[in-house]
């Protein structure tokens, strides 16, 4: 069985892929900023490394006897002065450097559905930076793009508790997310094949307000959609990229952005988006 590194481990999706890949007897490394994390794994990956990516001299040793590198790093919400450049392009490929100097036999690697038409979004463009000295190495690679995770859905369930909630646009943009826990398959799976580059959905597709109306439905609310017209949107976006900092507009422009455009991968999964909302109220109710 390959020795695997997971870098980004305590994310969403890397939590994910760690648990998997212990579920399927791979040795694995996981890279940490903080050892506490390791609670978030449900076992005790073989070696947990204590280092942060953003900083080469911490990294000493991360690759030896490694046989795959995963990576989903990257920030959705900039903090501690880091910036996309610095973490999704540069922190990943710090990695790379010491994967190339180690002989990793491959480097699978989380960007983002559609890339090629969001290349002006600042988190995109780092992204595909990276992808492209990845791409041009020598090493073997696998691409993973995801159409949008289930997590994201939350902020529709959100609105729905409140009794009002917000589209922008026409709302019949369309897109299958997908769950943590199906895309970490594929994220395993991607060891075994040849694939460069994985398309990947869940197996529903909606449009962005029928996920609305499901969330309405699922809290027991009368539906109350406002929809936002994509000029305004437009608008926003122009004004906050004046006024704001990237820091601010960053995660904005990116999530109106998919908004407004088909995101649908390949169908894959066996886990409803019905059934993760009603964990999310369920979880919630038990905790209140």
């Amino acid at each position: 069985m390959k020795n695997v590194l997971v870098i980004g481990a305590t994310g969403y999706l890397g939590t994910h892929v760690v648990n998997e890949l212990k579920r399927q007897g791979y040795w694995v490394r996981a890279l940490v900023r903080d050892e506490r994390k390791a609670k978030l794994f449900n076992e005790p990956v073989d070696d947990l490394f204590v280092g942060e990516a953003t900083k080469p001299d911490t990294l000493d040793g991360i690759c030896l006897d490694i046989d795959i590198i995963f990576s989903s790093l990257g920030i959705t919400r900039q903090k501690d002065g880091l910036t996309y450049l610095g973490v999704d392009y540069q922190a990943n490929k710090n990695i790379l450097d010491l994967a190339l100097k180690y002989s990793v036999k491959k480097f699978i690697y989380t960007s983002v559905l559609n890339a090629n038409k969001l290349s002006n979004l600042k988190i995109i463009h780092a992204k595909e930076k990276f992808v492209k000295s990845l791409t041009s190495s020598s090493i073997d690679f696998t691409i993973i793009r995801p159409s949008g995770f289930f997590s994201d859905m939350k902020e529709y369930l959100d609105m729905a508790v409140k009794g009002k909630a917000y589209i922008v646009g026409s709302g019949q943009n369309k897109i299958n997310p997908i769950n943590g826990y199906d895309l970490a398959e594929v994220c395993v799976e991607a060891i075994k094949h040849n694939d460069k580059e994985l398309c990947i959905g869940g197996p529903e597709i909606f449009t962005h307000e029928q996920i609305v109306q499901l969330a309405f439905e699922i809290v027991d609310k009368p539906v109350y959609i406002i929809k936002v017209p994509t000029w305004l949107k437009n608008i926003i976006l122009v004004l906050m990229r004046i006024f704001t900092s990237v820091k601010t507009y960053g995660p904005t422009e990116f999530l109106l952005s998919v908004l407004t455009m088909d995101m649908i991968g390949e169908q894959y999964g066996k886990h409803t988006l019905k059934e993760h909302l009603l964990s999310i109220v369920e979880t919630t109710s038990n905790n209140t």
